[in-house]
């Protein structure tokens, strides 16, 4: 077995290895059932919360919010980005203020959101922006300044206009690095609409979990968290296939 179902069958070994001596452990008895149920107990506490349609409703919820959040993040730190190459004024204009948010975890911003904006979607979107602004800004930022030299100096020898020279030497060179970016603010979309879901909302995954646990529901807390990881391995996933068919031949990562 060679190519692409090999290396699929390397990537499923190690999960399917782990999930095997769980599962052997608990029904050994070695558990601690209550701590930590075994995979089966998992499962069906994941097709319980199917069945009652409440998995489907959180993981909707969840997901409208890491879109919208993702979308604003992205509206946001690209033409943010190209301002700060482009314009040294607006460089030394936003370097502390940007810096100063960077450095604040946005989970330390959500009480006083909360007081502002109620516990609304908006403050967990603003959540969900605060925390993938900035590996898409930075990102593209080091795209746009990372094109070579070589590369701007064959575009004025060949005299393309500006329009032509960010088509067809500027965005190809950036690109990479930044869908790197994006899939980087992609993921921390998911950690922090969790993270606002534990405090700030009824509906959702994480708040799922969090209501599982104050009911010592451990086996729908472990469900939570399983659903949790399989979507933001098959939202990521899908993104990057949708990256490399965008992108052409440019390599997007794996």
């Amino acid at each position: 077995m060679t190519g692409a179902p090999a290396r699929l069958c390397l990537s499923l070994a190690l999960p399917l290895a782990v999930l095997a001596l769980w599962e052997g452990a608990a029904e050994a008895g070695a558990l601690n059932a209550f701590l930590l149920p075994g995979p089966g107990a998992v499962l069906a506490a994941v097709a319980e919360l199917a069945r009652t349609g409440t998995l489907a409703r959180d993981a909707a919820a969840s997901f409208s919010r890491v879109m919208m959040g993702f979308a604003l993040s992205t509206a946001l730190a690209v033409p943010t980005a190209i301002a700060l190459v482009r314009w040294r004024v607006a460089s030394d204009l936003l370097r502390v203020p940007l810096n100063f948010l960077r450095a604040t975890p946005p989970l330390a911003l959500l009480p006083l959101l909360v007081l502002w904006f109620g516990i609304g979607e908006a403050a967990k979107w603003i959540v969900v922006v605060l925390a993938s602004f900035f590996p898409i800004l930075l990102n593209t930022v080091a795209g746009l300044r990372g094109v070579a030299p070589q590369h701007l100096e064959l575009a004025r020898a060949l005299e393309l206009t500006r329009a032509e020279t960010v088509r067809f030497i500027v965005v190809p060179s950036a690109l990479p690095v930044f869908v790197a970016g994006l899939r980087l603010g992609f993921g921390y979309c998911w950690r922090a609409m969790v993270g606002a879901e534990l405090i700030a909302t009824s509906v959702g995954l994480g708040f799922r979990i969090m209501d599982a646990q104050s009911i010592a529901r451990v086996d729908v807390v472990y469900a939570g968290i399983l659903v949790l990881g399989t979507l933001g391995f098959l939202a990521d996933q899908i993104f990057l296939l949708a990256a490399r068919r965008l992108c052409g031949g440019v390599h997007v990562g794996e």
